[in-house]
Formats: structure tokens, sequence, C-alpha cells
């Protein structure tokens, strides 16, 4: 973006171009094993844009939609989409359970599990709706006391975690055929769905880990408008800008 201002110095008039640096938004459908931060760094190479964040964390196996800010202006207002509720597509692996609650982790089968029944499948997952009280896992970039709890678990150390208030506002079931089950969950910022799996793997009793996460929508956002970050290049990365500031 060009702005010209005109002068008076001595009498004669001047023009000037300043060059702004472009701000807005980019969507970008994030691939299974990149971090949200490999997504940024690519995107300051692309722009030669320093100033770049993300509203929200998607963990590495994790695919989806991650919303970027490009520039000062973008960041500044990054905690409007960070607060926005979040939608998922998550596949549950029943019959087993991992110590990072999901398939990255040491998985550990659990003995002779017994196979519920659809029905069952979709009492216990209602039973999650709501508001509710959540322990985020170790296994996880929240802070305590200035340290990442996935730093203290990878040295073998578990702490006592404050629950985080959230709330869950639908989960419909879309397939179940033993040991899978895939569901489609909308739900409040600071929500953890691999905790989430977690816990409805406890309450059937079966054990679970989240074998597959895509995040398919941050507020009114959705994936389906997102781009894959190979294809943004220098000279296409400003008409991908979604709210252009």
């Amino acid at each position: 973006m060009t702005r010209d201002i005109k002068g008076n110095q001595g009498g004669n008039p001047t023009n000037l171009s300043i060059m702004e640096t472009p701000s807005g938004f980019i969507l970008i459908d994030k691939p299974p094993d990149w971090t949200s931060h490999d997504i940024v760094a690519v995107l300051r190479r692309i722009t030669g844009i320093k100033k770049i964040g993300h509203a929200g964390t998607l963990d590495p196996f994790a695919t989806g939609l991650l919303i970027v800010g490009i520039g000062r202006p973008a960041t500044k207002r990054i905690d409007e989409f960070k607060h926005m509720p979040k939608q998922y597509t998550t596949t549950i692996h029943l019959g087993a359970t991992s110590n990072t609650q999901d398939k990255t982790g040491d998985i550990t089968q659990t003995p002779n599990p017994l196979t519920p029944p659809i029905e069952t499948i979709q009492t216990t997952i209602n039973t999650f709706l709501g508001k509710q009280q959540q322990i985020p896992p170790m296994f996880s970039a929240k802070k305590v006391k200035g340290k990442k709890l996935y730093e203290l678990a990878r040295k073998g150390i578990e702490i006592e975690r404050q629950p985080n208030d959230i709330e869950i506002f639908s989960i419909d079931l879309l397939n179940y055929t033993w040991p899978k089950l895939q569901i489609h969950v909308a739900c409040s910022t600071g929500t953890y769905i691999r905790t989430l799996a977690h816990d409805i793997g406890q309450s059937l009793g079966t054990g679970a880990y989240c074998e597959e996460l895509r995040r398919t929508a941050i507020g009114d956002y959705t994936v389906e408008n997102a781009q894959p970050i190979k294809s943004i290049t220098a000279d296409n990365w400003q008409t991908h800008l979604t709210n252009p500031l």
C-alpha cells in the first residue's frame, strides 16, 4: 500500500511515497507433522515480515485451521480469535491409552476391553455436553509457574494442575466401528480434545486416546476457506489476506 504525503518546505510542494507494510490475516490449513511455529517461520521467510503470530496452537500431529496474523496491526488483534469458540473433528481410538493422550505417546493396550454398543457410546458422549472443568494434560504448552507442562512431562515429572472452565456446545457422532470412534465437537476456547478423548475412554471403561484431530472452524472462519501452506508464495501471499488492515 502506498500513501502520498504532500508537504511544503521553503514554499516548494513535495510528494513523498511511503510504503506501508501490508497487514491482515491468512487462513492456513496446517498439514500433519508441522508445528504451528513452523507455519509462522515459513510465512516470515515468504513475506519478509517478522511480526507474525497465530491464534491458537495446533499439536504437530493435528491438521486444520490456523489463523495467522501478518504485521503488527494484525498481531495486536490476534487475541480476538483466540477467544472464539472452536470446532474439531476427531478420531478416537478405544481400547488403549496414551501418556500424551494422543497417538504420539507411549500406547498401553487395555486388557480385554468390552466393546460398547453404539447406544452406550451415544449416551456417554452426551454426558460431556455443557459447562464443566477439565484438567489440562501434562503434555501441553500450558505454563505453570513459568514452566511449560510438556517440558516437565518429558523429564517424567507430573505436577498438580488447576482445572480449566470449559464448555462443550455439541458433540455429534459421525462414525463408530470398534475400535475407532469419530466425533465432531464444538467447544469453548481452552478445551483439550485429547483430554476429552481420554475422558470418554475412562467413562466407557475401555481407555482411549486421540488418533486424529482436525480443527474445522474458529468462530465463523472455516477450514474450507484456508490455504495449504505450500500454496503461499512471495508473489501471492497478499491476495490471501483476510480482513486486510
